[in-house]
């Protein structure tokens, strides 16, 4: 099926849409790779994916790198990685939501950090507004993303608003027009971890996989805390 990919929007939107980053042999490759780990993932997607090489190296690539600094406006560094693989087998809702945990080498009692959590055996903690916003997000898409796979929606500008109660995310999803983030094959979206976004189950039986990489300017926050 032909994807029709939304018009980039500026980053002050909180997301953009980046047609044609990698090469359908690059893409190739990856897939290979993702194939690979079969046996250490679920059927929805595997966590810590930084550790693997091929995962690692698309994510110090230069255009990503480079990506990454630009909507920072500082140096940016991968800390996370995640593989979403949407499909028949493993086919899911997301409500809308902001991503606020960030991973954390050890923890501590500072203000505004918190509730704490394990995941895949890394230490979170919801984060505060000023941490977050020196967080972008690249989504790399390893097939088609179309109005039927269930893509990534988002709420544009909301990411502005700081980390939101339930009940103000509710208020916002019914009041704001939402945009679909539909991309070809070696597309990127890059979206802030403070838009509102959400995605529905697919339609039809065809695969949405995104390897979504985290990358920070700064790996020292308040209080001493540090993002691995």
């Amino acid at each position: 099926m032909a994807v029709r990919e939304t018009v980039p929007m500026s980053r002050d939107y909180g997301f953009a849409v980046l047609p044609d980053v990698l090469s359908r042999q690059e893409i190739a490759v990856l897939s290979d790779a993702i194939t690979r780990l079969r046996t250490e993932r679920s059927r929805a997607g595997a966590r810590n994916m930084l550790r693997h090489p091929d995962v690692a190296s698309l994510a110090r690539d230069p255009r990503l790198l480079e990506i990454a600094t630009a909507t920072l406006a500082e140096q940016a560094r991968p800390f996370g990685a995640t593989l979403f693989d949407k499909s028949p087998r493993a086919n899911w809702l997301v409500v809308w939501h902001q991503d606020t945990a960030l991973p954390l080498e050890a923890r501590r009692d500072v203000p505004g950090w918190g509730p704490w959590s394990v995941k895949g055996g890394v230490l979170y903690a919801h984060a505060p507004t000023a941490a977050l916003n020196r967080v972008v997000a690249l989504r790399v898409h390893l097939d088609d993303s179309t109005t039927s796979n269930g893509p990534l929606r988002v709420l544009p500008g909301s990411h502005a608003l700081g980390v939101l109660q339930d009940d103000e995310i509710a208020r916002l999803a019914a009041s704001v027009q939402p945009v679909e983030c539909l991309a070809s094959q070696g597309s990127i979206v890059m979206m802030r971890p403070l838009v509102v976004h959400s995605s529905s189950k697919a339609a039809i039986p065809a695969p949405r996989r995104v390897i979504h990489i985290e990358y920070t300017g700064a790996s020292e926050q308040e209080g001493g805390l540090v993002i691995p």
